[in-house]
Parts: C-alpha cells; sequence; structure tokens
C-alpha cells in the first residue's frame, strides 16, 4: 500500500496515473480539496482508499501499514504571505508525516520546490550547501524550511529508513487547471490563444533581459512523476534532489510552442508584471541535474516542444482534459 498525498493534485494525480500503468491499484489517496471539479483528477484513477488531509495522522497512528508515503501536498501558491497557513501546512504536516515514517521504517518521498534557490544568486546544485540559500517569498521559505530541517534530522539519525526531497522546477501538464493563477504558463497560454487569438506574456522589469527572455527550466509532469516513481522503486540514495530538465527556455520559446503545437501562427502582446510578483520573480532558473544522474536515473527528459505537444493536442485539445 502506497500513501500519496496532494493525490488529487498535478504532481499527486499524475504519480498515481503512473503507478496505476505498472499495475499498482493499492494507493491510498489523501488530499483536501478546494476546488469544484478536482474530482476529475481522480476519475480515472484507480486507489484502494481516499482520505482527506486531517485523517491521516489519525489513520497511520491506528495500525496502518504502507510501504510508502509520498507527500506531495502543500500549499503551492507562490503568493501566498500568510505564514501561519505556511507553517501549519508546509511545515509541521511535513514534519509530524517524517517523524510517523521514521519511527515506524517507512520510506518518505516529499516536494520540495526550486523556489528555495530564491534568486539564483548561488545557482541552482542540489549537491551544494543549503544555508545560505534565501528564497524570495513566503512559499519558497515554507519549503527551505523543512529541507534544513529534513537534513538536520537526517544528520541526528532520526530519519525514514529511505528519503528523498524533490527540488521540482518549473513543472507543467495536464491536471493542473485547479491551481488557477499558479496554474503553468502552458495553461494559460493554451486558454488565451484559443479565446482570444494571442498570448499574453509579462514585459521584463530588468533593463538587462529582454522582454519574453526571462527563462526557466521547464519540466513536463510526466518525467517528474517518473523521477519519484523510480525512487520508490528503491533506487538512488537518501537525499534532495532537482527535478528539471537541466535546460533553461524562455518564455518566449514556450509560448510559441504552445500556439504552434495547437495550429496556428505566434502572436504575443505584452503586458505588464504585477506589483504582487515585482521583486519576487525569478528571472533565470537552470536545474543542475549531476547528483540524479549519478545516482543512477539515465530516461531522457523530453524537450520543451514535446512536452508541450503532447499535453496540448492529446489533452488540452481534447473533450476530456483530464490524465
Amino acid at each position: 500500500m502506497i500513501v500519496i498525498t496532494g493525490g488529487a493534485g498535478m504532481i499527486g494525480s499524475v504519480i498515481a496515473h503512473h503507478l496505476n500503468q505498472e499495475g499498482r491499484d493499492d494507493l491510498v489517496i489523501v488530499d483536501s480539496q478546494k476546488h469544484a471539479d478536482q474530482w476529475q483528477n481522480l476519475c480515472h484513477r484507480r486507489y484502494e482508499e481516499y482520505l482527506d488531509k486531517e485523517e491521516l495522522l489519525p489513520w497511520l497512528e491506528s495500525g496502518a501499514e504502507p510501504e510508502a508515503v509520498i507527500h506531495m501536498g502543500a500549499i503551492s501558491a507562490t503568493t501566498e504571505r500568510d505564514w501561519n497557513r505556511l507553517l501549519d501546512d508546509n511545515i509541521r504536516y511535513s514534519q509530524a508525516l517524517w517523524q510517523w515514517c521514521a519511527d515506524n521504517a517507512v520510506p518518505f518521498l516529499y516536494a520540495s520546490s526550486a523556489a528555495t534557490y530564491g534568486g539564483g544568486e548561488f545557482g541552482y546544485d542540489d549537491a551544494a550547501e543549503i544555508e545560505h540559500l534565501r528564497p524570495l517569498n513566503a512559499y519558497g521559505y515554507s519549503k527551505h524550511f523543512f529541507d534544513q530541517w529534513a537534513l538536520r534530522q537526517a544528520g541526528l539519525g532520526n530519519a525514514p529508513p529511505f528519503w528523498a526531497g524533490f527540488k521540482f522546477f518549473n513543472v507543467y501538464g495536464p491536471n493542473e487547471y485547479h491551481k488557477e493563477r499558479m496554474a503553468s504558463v502552458v495553461f494559460h497560454a493554451f486558454n488565451q490563444y484559443r479565446d482570444l487569438g494571442t498570448v499574453k506574456l509579462f514585459k521584463s522589469d530588468r533593463a538587462d533581459v529582454e522582454d519574453g527572455m526571462q527563462l526557466r527550466d521547464f519540466v513536463y509532469v510526466k518525467d517528474a512523476a517518473d523521477v519519484v516513481v523510480w525512487f520508490l522503486e528503491g533506487k538512488g540514495v537518501s537525499g534532495i534532489y532537482n527535478i528539471g530538465t537541466g535546460q533553461a527556455r524562455a518564455f518566449k520559446d514556450l509560448a510559441t510552442a504552445v500556439m504552434e503545437a495547437a495550429g496556428g501562427a505566434p502572436d504575443i502582446t505584452w503586458i505588464d508584471m504585477p506589483d504582487d510578483l515585482k521583486g519576487r520573480y525569478q528571472y533565470y532558473t537552470q536545474a543542475n541535474m549531476d547528483k540524479l544522474r549519478a545516482a543512477g536515473y539515465e530516461r531522457p527528459f523530453l524537450t520543451l516542444e514535446e512536452g508541450v505537444r503532447d499535453y496540448v493536442q492529446n489533452y488540452l485539445m481534447e473533450p476530456d482534459p483530464y490524465c
């Protein structure tokens, strides 16, 4: 039996999809659904039980014996400013699950974030010390706080028998519609192009960066899920790992890929960056993937064009867009 928190979210539901494809349906899906249509992320899944997030810890304490806990559930909005909510959901809840797994010798895999790297002034190296990192927002700091705590606990010998944290870069793909404003640029770009015939991109508010040339490491959700399942199979070693492609790409490239995948000619409209993102916006991210490759993960990642094409043509343009 495998527990997946955030199992009705984008990454969690695609991990469940991946496991279903491998013949695993002994899954316990855990979530706290806020979007009225989020059940759609589960309608194609095969799983044994569904629990609200508040039911999970009592269920575990009642004598449950999962073989692993995959913890993808969290507040993922980079604009969240209520620190108490982030403390409860992203730190305390994660600490409680870590401790249960440590006490019961159960492997623990959890979602961190590339937001922990802040503005990138210290690079994006998952093999480097993390104490000096300075995230740009409270969400990023909540993830960084837990990463630091996990490493300290591991150093003290208070850790699950196997654990891994994943610094997800810019993940895009099916089952993300419920994230609304926080959904990927691919999702928003497709909807804008379908409805308006153009794609809106933020202008740069830095003199050294041209409009549309903000660079991010965009990783397709199916690739991200594959890495998590690879670790679930007992491969690799405990630690914190980047999950990206290792290739930074421009937002302009992404928008062009979306419009071409949709069968049209590129048309971009430039808009001002919202005030709440100014000073908290990453202009460049690129995952250093050496640590993951050294751990033994050899599968290639889809290019931006390949991932966008699959997402647009096999999901967003289909009557049933859910993976």
